[in-house]
């Protein structure tokens, strides 16, 4: 093992395995990929990380200590603790390597699923509990931690994204490797709105700062990609005059280095770009969803041997960055982390009705306010009634 401190560039063993090069486990020459399904270093000749051990281990723990958070988000929901929730299972690997590639002025508008890139942030985890619960629309600090609310309408933030980086241009924030790029999620299905298309653009035509993270996780709810798309989604950004590239979404190395290629772009003025991560929701959409009702199961089980984590464990193995001792206490961190949720979830106070009126104007607004009469009139009616 290498001293921590410095930083580590794999090496390559084999001919054989730098002939991967250009191409995938999957056999695909169109994504980029540094780490196989089975684990094994690959290069690419245009993407590459170099980074210590510490750091190739955060990683690893990072993915591993989401997967356990959003598992008992989905837990909570059943047990009647949430009113839904939205897994990232098997998407840890694009939401950790994108998330720790921006730089800590960069910002993000995420959708509702992006509790990875959350946790990379520095935002406490309950955060979304309580969107999820009810008891809050969103409570973290969006300009202290540059991650803005999660968005519930399909696309919108696309659109958020780039009139923000807009005005990150017009605010002289770009140009240098210190300018503040913009990044924005979203899923397959959003793909095919409107919103995002329209914000492909205008981000286009004003070379604005922005990237746009698609992660592929083959559905749109119950739709699969096939019926969205003839071509891979990447390819989008030709026709609107940016660059566009597809990753390997299982593979966190090779996730943190398209995504980081893609900031710097965008902060130097190069403007937008386009990231398709290919990748797989392994669970439902939502808690509402039945996704045995429109695969089958030999799919997912096929999607199961390219688990992210298993994946970065085999390669931090391999090279001697990490052993079991390590994993296991990453484990035990993780049902830790865990385990102090459910006891904060649980500890949540019910939210006072009237409070969705408090903040709707900064000055109020005499319409609302005879609206909270009204409300507050009805909700006393029910007072002593067992309904």
């Amino acid at each position: 093992m290498v001293n921590a401190d410095s930083k580590r560039t794999v090496k390559k063993k084999t001919a054989t395995r730098k002939k991967k090069a250009a191409t995938t486990g999957s056999g695909d020459p169109e994504m980029v990929q540094l780490l196989t399904p089975e684990g094994e270093r690959v290069s690419h000749p245009e993407y590459d990380v170099s980074m210590t051990d510490d750091e190739y281990r955060e990683l690893y723990r990072d993915m591993v200590v989401v997967r356990r958070l959003d598992a008992e988000g989905t837990a909570l929901q059943r047990q009647g603790q949430l009113g839904i929730w939205a897994s990232l299972l098997g998407q840890e690997a694009s939401q950790i390597g994108s998330g720790r590639a921006l730089a800590s002025q960069d910002m993000v508008f995420p959708t509702y699923r992006e509790h990875g890139v959350l946790w990379t942030r520095g935002i406490d985890p309950i955060m979304p509990f309580g969107l999820f619960r009810g008891v809050d629309l969103g409570g973290w600090d969006s300009r202290k931690y540059k991650f803005q609310m999660y968005t519930i309408v399909i696309g919108a933030q696309a659109l958020h994204a780039t009139g923000y980086a807009m005005g990150v241009t017009l605010d002289g924030k770009v140009g240098s490797s210190d300018g503040e790029a913009v990044i924005a999620y979203f899923g397959d299905g959003a793909s095919s709105q409107g919103d995002v298309n329209e914000a492909f653009v205008w981000a286009s035509v004003y070379n604005s700062p922005v990237v746009f993270f698609c992660q592929n996780n083959q559905y749109a709810i119950s739709e699969p990609v096939t019926r969205q798309a003839k071509m891979p989604l990447y390819k989008r950004a030709d026709g609107f005059g940016f660059e566009g590239v597809r990753v390997d979404g299982n593979d966190v190395l090779a996730t943190y280095a398209v995504t980081k290629k893609a900031a710097d772009n965008a902060r130097t003025g190069n403007g937008p770009g386009l990231i398709e991560a290919y990748t797989y929701r392994m669970g439902a959409h939502t808690t509402t969803d039945d996704p045995t009702r429109y695969r089958d199961a030999s799919e997912v089980d096929d999607w199961k041997r390219r688990d992210p984590i298993t994946r970065m464990r085999t390669f931090l193995e391999n090279e001697g960055i990490a052993d079991s001792d390590y994993c296991d206490g990453v484990e035990e961190e993780a049902n830790e982390h865990v385990l102090h949720l459910r006891e904060r979830v649980l500890a949540m106070p019910d939210p006072n009705p009237e409070a969705i009126f408090d903040h709707v104007y900064a000055g109020g607004s005499d319409f609302v306010e005879a609206e909270r009469a009204e409300f507050s009139a009805y909700h006393a009616s029910f007072e002593g009634s067992d309904h």
